[in-house]
């Protein structure tokens, strides 16, 4: 297994998925989205995995102040995840194609079969 955790410090569910691998004792790979977003293509193999809505916080700030309830282009919606990240559900875990946004144990014990 190849995890990488994408979320925030701060964030309650990415602590509990940190520490639901560590328990574990599964290597994982943490990345802060406030210091580093998703690239292009993580991006794109975490929506292919999970789909566009679903990465979406639609609570956040951010997703009020940038209008994104008005915004119906996919691309658009895109370019303003890559630009920012307080706009991703998190934690999103990646374990190479495979991908789950927000604390969903019962998927990760699936991977480790």
């Amino acid at each position: 297994m190849n995890i990488q955790i994408f979320g925030v410090k701060k964030c309650f569910d990415t602590k509990k998925a940190e520490r639901y691998f560590k328990e574990r004792r599964i290597k994982y790979q943490f990345v802060d989205l406030n210091v580093k977003g998703l690239s292009k293509g993580e991006l794109q193999s975490v929506k292919a995995a999970v789909g566009l809505n679903d990465l979406i916080n639609q609570k956040s700030k951010n997703y009020k102040k940038l209008n994104m309830d008005r915004i119906t282009s996919s691309n658009v919606r895109e370019e303003l995840l890559l630009n920012n990240p307080g706009l991703y559900k998190t934690p999103i875990v990646r374990n190479g194609k495979q991908a789950t946004v927000g604390y969903q144990p019962d998927i990760w014990k699936s991977w480790e079969d």
